[in-house]
């Protein structure tokens, strides 16, 4: 019987020019020829494992359970900032240990923030790297490291990382020219703590089959070979997998693990699958998944949460770079927060209840954002922040992805040189819009609204029961579909629309109790001011003043529009 082989996938994740490539070189090289005697150019040929990725093979730590076997280590170097993200939100399900690396002459940069903030969202463990040691002082060295090593625990200390080991090293001396000779520092001790933070991930093989392919090609009589990582479900040979992007299923002929010829492989393994001929020019990166698994997509609704380094408001309207499953493209945001009397009340996760009413907001409620509408009113009140927040994403292009995946926005196109967070927010997807006409399907059962408050004055008496108002409406306004709608005086008293009034925009007020002889008398007393004036002999600017002079009533109307109902129905509590 074969020996166990544990497979643990490892993020290599920093900022540009920290020595990530040169790290996952050391380690795989160290690795293999430690457990095996032999270098990484002499792998048996086949199906081979990407650029990007290496592996690293080492006896099985004692915490990993009783009985032979082998711990491996699959290294995901993560190259260029952009596909950093997709790579690793892709892979966010399977990278169960991440290493970032810190240049140790430069410490925490912009992109090591970046990837910090990846690494909360998407990853369990984490060991730092504090390369390029062999650039410090001799004499100076212990000093350097140990101030370093202070720094990144005050770094981490906020986050889930507070606890992770700080280990230095020397992936390259001398730098990438210097000769093959030059034996990396600290490398052995490295392993020993990947050792000791490894751990048995938990692995699903239920549910649908999907893999995250990165490499592409084709083997002459055999068929075309795809290599990735499966972050759901497990496959078979003879079952049949779709390839959303070609919209085609083909049937699985071959599949191989760590260069062996295997006939099963599930969630976390990195498998190199054969199936029936197609040009292999067509998929370079994708997903391929159970027939009929994914759903591809025109908007969404997500769950989200900003992340707290990104400077500045999330507006509503703005467009961002959204990752999705394991596509990136540009999409616009929607925010929405519950009714604010349920801000406090506890959310379902991963649920989106259609039923609710919901709040239209200018941008996501913060602590350091503007006040929402609710607030705005009372500016001493202490803000009010919903347990929950919500958007709507309507993508430029259609997306691929499965149900509940990791959505994050970024602001991908800020200079990559300014020293701020490109991540803005991150979330789960919980409901996408299949249909391409889903203005007109869909979003009408999404009960977002805005809350509308006029103001007009009362411009004269009727009777006890009614009064004249003006400047609520503009005179092009249809005042008809406001009738039935009511109002409060500033007095105090309650009112109903009952129609228009001449054609200036005015209308007439019914008060059902009556009004109050106080407000009667005040108004009785602002009409005869104005109608002393004369009636020629008044600018408007003198008649407004006088009008003001005479504290107006004022008419306050108060209602919400729901913005996707396209009748564009006033509805008031």
């Amino acid at each position: 019987m074969a020996a166990r082989v544990l497979n643990v996938n490892v993020g290599v994740l920093g900022h540009i020019d920290s020595g990530k490539t040169a790290l996952a070189r050391a380690l795989s090289t160290t690795g293999s020829t430690a457990a095996f005697d032999r270098a990484p150019q002499s792998r048996a040929r086949g199906i081979t494992l990407d650029l990007g990725f290496s592996c690293l093979r080492t006896a099985l730590p004692p915490q990993l359970g009783p009985g032979p076997g082998e711990l491996q280590f699959t290294l995901v170097d993560c190259p260029g900032h952009a596909s950093l993200i997709r790579t690793i939100i892709g892979g966010a399900q399977i990278i169960d240990l991440m290493m970032l690396v810190i240049d140790v002459t430069k410490g925490m940069q912009t992109q090591s923030a970046e990837c910090l903030v990846i690494g909360q969202i998407a990853c369990q463990k984490m060991v730092v790297v504090l390369n390029k040691i062999d650039l410090l002082p001799e004499g100076k060295r212990q000093s350097a490291i140990e101030k370093m090593t202070k720094k990144m625990q005050k770094t981490l200390e906020n986050t889930k990382f507070s606890e992770c080991p700080i280990v230095a090293v020397a992936a390259k001396p001398g730098g990438p020219e210097a000769p093959e000779s030059e034996n990396p520092l600290g490398i052995s001790e490295l392993i020993e703590v990947l050792k000791s933070q490894a751990y048995l991930p938990s692995r699903d093989p239920s549910g649908h089959f999907l893999m995250a392919v990165d490499h592409c090609f084709s083997i002459k009589g055999q068929g075309t070979v795809m290599t990735g990582t499966i972050l759901s479900g497990s496959v078979s040979l003879g079952d049949n997998v779709e390839i959303p992007a070609l919209k085609v299923t083909k049937r699985v002929k071959s599949m191989q693990m760590f260069h062996t010829p295997v006939t099963y492989a599930m969630q976390g393994d990195r498998v190199g699958v054969c199936v029936t001929q197609f040009d292999p020019k067509v998929l370079e990166r994708g997903l391929i998944c159970t027939p009929d698994s994914l759903q591809t997509i025109h908007a969404a609704i997500i769950s989200l949460k900003k992340i707290q380094y990104f400077r500045g408001a999330l507006q509503t309207k703005a467009k961002f770079h959204i990752t999705v499953g394991h596509e990136t493209v540009m999409g616009r945001v929607m925010f929405f927060s519950p009714d604010p009397a349920n801000f406090n009340e506890e959310i379902q996760e991963n649920v989106f209840d259609f039923e609710k009413d919901y709040l239209y907001q200018e941008e996501y409620l913060s602590k350091d954002s503007v006040s929402s509408e609710e607030n705005k009113e009372n500016d001493e009140a202490e803000v009010q922040l919903p347990k929950q927040q919500w958007a709507l994403l309507e993508f430029e292009k259609p997306v691929t992805c499965p149900k509940l995946c990791l959505v994050i926005g970024s602001k991908l196109d800020t200079d990559i040189h300014a020293n701020i967070c490109r991540l803005a927010f991150h979330g789960v997807l919980l409901q996408g819009m299949e249909d391409k006409n889903y203005t007109e399907t869909f979003l009408p059962k999404l009960k977002v609204y805005k809350r509308k408050h006029k103001e007009g004055q009362v411009e004269r008496v009727m009777d006890d029961y009614s009064v004249i108002g003006r400047s609520l409406f503009k005179k092009e306004t249809n005042i008809q579909i406001f009738v039935g709608l009511k109002v409060k005086l500033s007095t105090g008293e309650d009112g109903i629309i009952d129609g228009g009034f001449g054609q200036s925009g005015k209308f007439k007020i019914r008060i059902p109790d009556g009004l109050k002889p106080d407000t009667k008398t005040v108004l009785t007393a602002a009409s005869k001011k104005k109608s002393k004036g004369g009636k020629g002999d008044m600018t408007k600017e003198d008649e407004n003043s006088k009008n003001d002079s005479a504290q107006p009533v004022t008419i306050s109307l108060i209602f919400k529009r729901y913005i996707f109902d396209t009748q564009k129905k006033m509805i008031q509590s």
